[in-house]
């Protein structure tokens, strides 16, 4: 009897000290991230062409990045059955249990001579991203009448954010993070 006195004590003290607390009731949001998976929008046009697409890993998200050469216009980034080629609508194949299609409001070619400024060496692979934990695969849908496309694979319909960053130099950057979970 006198070790459950003991161990009473000692828990009731602990508690008492604030050693011991209870768990929060509430749910918090995974790495801070209040991000949602409906579609981003951003309407503006720029004639700023396309010039790289890169993707990295980070501790909550997987991010792609689209380099533009100039002032970064709009994107149309969002959840899609399946993500289709620009201008002729057939469907470009994905790994992944989710696909987002990134249409970015800028030309992967040069206004004026027409000349392609990015050419993925694979367009079923434009970036490795085997042993990603959210990303599949990246593949390039196109670049019609001053639209480029993107298809990215996702291992679920995830929530991510989509912005624009200035830089380097005077180009700008469209990052497209992904988190890993919920």
């Amino acid at each position: 009897m006198k070790k459950i006195y003991a161990w009473l004590t000692a828990i009731l003290m602990a508690v008492g000290l604030g050693l011991l607390v209870p768990g929060s009731a509430s749910a918090a949001s995974y790495c801070g991230l209040v991000w949602g998976s409906l579609a981003k929008t951003n309407q503006a046009m720029s004639t700023a062409a396309v010039t790289n697409v890169r993707t990295g890993q980070h501790y909550c998200f997987d991010r792609m990045v689209i380099d533009i050469k100039g002032k970064a216009g709009g994107y149309n980034v969002r959840y899609v059955s399946k993500v289709v080629q620009d201008g002729s609508g057939l469907p470009v194949k994905l790994r992944g249990g989710a696909f987002l299609q990134v249409t970015v409001h800028s030309p992967a070619y040069d206004n004026v001579t027409g000349k392609a400024t990015f050419i993925p060496a694979n367009r079923s692979e434009v970036t490795n991203v085997s042993g990603y934990q959210t990303f599949r695969q990246v593949a390039w849908a196109g670049s019609f009448e001053g639209y480029t496309t993107l298809g990215l694979g996702v291992r679920a319909r995830l929530p991510y954010k989509v912005f624009t960053l200035a830089g380097p130099g005077s180009g700008t950057r469209l990052v497209i993070d992904v988190a890993h979970h919920w």
